[in-house]
């Protein structure tokens, strides 16, 4: 059986993917506050991670070592409006790729559970 990474086309689909959702990120006023001014090393970043995630290459985990997903992210204050928002954009871009209904409902459910488990604010 092949990886979801097999399956969307390797990494430059999590790279489009990641693209996308940082456009959207860029004009949203509840989460650009919460990202650096350049948004090319968190977006690199999270492309090299949800690759490696879905089957793709260690990279990410040799550049920076264990994803620790909650410690990364326990520096920001995250309620329901912040997780919304990614979700909304991250959902948006994944829709956009027209991908197969199992495979865009896979990559939905995982970030809709990924970003429920950071949040750390009411």
């Amino acid at each position: 059986m092949s990886t979801l990474h097999e399956r969307v086309g390797g990494q430059e689909f999590f790279d489009r993917l990641v693209e996308r959702f940082y456009q959207a990120v860029e004009a949203d006023p509840v989460l650009r506050p919460m990202y650096p001014e350049d948004l090319n090393e968190p977006a690199a970043h999270l492309a090299l991670f949800l690759g490696q995630y879905w089957g793709g290459p260690a990279t990410y985990s040799e550049q920076r070592g264990h994803p620790r997903l909650r410690m990364r992210h326990v520096q920001f204050t995250i309620g329901l409006a912040e997780r919304n928002a990614w979700l909304t954009h991250m959902v948006d871009a994944v829709r956009a790729e027209e991908l197969d209904p199992a495979t865009e409902s896979e990559l939905v459910d995982y970030f809709e559970m990924a970003s429920r488990t950071l949040i750390n604010s009411v």
